[in-house]
């Protein structure tokens, strides 16, 4: 099976190469950003014109925490839902059957109830600090809902991770996702000598931080299970931690001894984002890496860049 993968070089992309080295039956695709311009529509076009993928796995997009997503609202929204539309239609119009598209939770709505189910999309405010970038992820998840609709020969699923970390993730302490920027923050205290680190808001938010490699796996078993997903599924772990608790582990993995102070004019962004994972559960998928053991897998690999 033949494979185009978008997204090849970012965290999700580069643990889905790894993870795919333990198959033979597949032949992946990972073409970089100068190799395949997403936002090119007609180099789009030629590309799946010449390599004729089997199916086709979306998850390239532009990506950040909060500071990046509230200082660039115009870049998420844009160059996002323009990768969607011009990858998505590409395919099916390339006569492609079988395409998974990876969304976010953040497409949920800020108020909705936790755990998260995949019927609440759309039926609420979305939170203000990422709406551009959800707003890209739920108009190319219902793209991809109304042409599996319309065509009952494609089968257009998008899985809907939770919070990702893990190998291969940006290490920046202002736009990286809350775990690496912690870690980065907790390592270079340590390195230091520094005796405190600093939390963005009161640390009692909670969140839901699935190791990238658990996500790598369900892409793979959803491939394999593709007749059977609904339209759009929940992939986490079903079960979340608050800020303060990953600090404390994050500090555990790095041997940091300090305390933590908390900055409550920060934003935090939603109060709980926990995913429902009842339908993929049912299928008979689950992760396998704890908090531990998936923070352990990250400061090494991290260890090795230096930073």
């Amino acid at each position: 099976m033949k494979i185009l993968l978008t997204g090849g070089s970012g965290m999700v992309g580069r643990n889905v190469q790894d993870y795919v080295k333990n198959f033979s039956q597949y032949q992946l695709l990972a073409p970089s950003s100068s190799e395949l311009n997403l936002l090119d529509k007609n180099a789009v076009d030629d590309y799946l014109a010449d390599i004729q993928p089997d199916v086709v796995i979306h998850s390239a997009g532009i990506v950040g925490g909060i500071q990046a997503n509230i200082e660039n609202p115009v870049k998420f929204l844009h160059e996002n839902t323009l990768m969607g539309q011009n990858i998505v239609l590409g395919t099916y119009q390339a006569g492609i059957k079988k395409l998974i598209n990876l969304g976010s939770s953040c497409m949920y709505p800020r108020n909705a109830q936790n755990p998260l189910i995949e019927e609440s999309i759309l039926t609420g405010e979305l939170e203000p600090t990422n709406e551009g970038y959800a707003l890209a992820k739920i108009v190319t998840a219902k793209l991809c809902e109304y042409i599996s609709r319309t065509n009952t020969d494609c089968e257009y699923k998008t899985l809907i991770p939770c919070n990702l970390y893990g190998k291969y993730d940006k290490f920046d302490p202002i736009k990286s996702h809350m775990i690496p920027s912690a870690l980065l923050k907790v390592h270079h205290a340590k390195m230091n000598g520094v005796d405190n680190v600093q939390i963005w808001g009161d640390g009692t938010v909670r969140r839901e931080f699935m190791y990238a490699e658990d996500l790598a796996d369900a892409i793979f078993f959803a491939l394999e299970n593709l007749s059977k997903l609904p339209n759009m599924t929940n992939v986490g772990l079903g079960y979340d931690y608050s800020i303060n608790d990953y600090y404390e582990q994050i500090a555990k993995v790095v041997g940091y001894q300090g305390k933590f102070v908390h900055d409550l004019s920060k934003p935090v962004g939603m109060k709980q984002k926990l995913v429902n994972t009842d339908k993929l559960q049912q299928l008979g998928w689950k992760n396998q890496f704890s908090l531990e053991q998936g923070l352990n897998e990250t400061y090494q690999h991290f260890l090795t860049l230096k930073i």
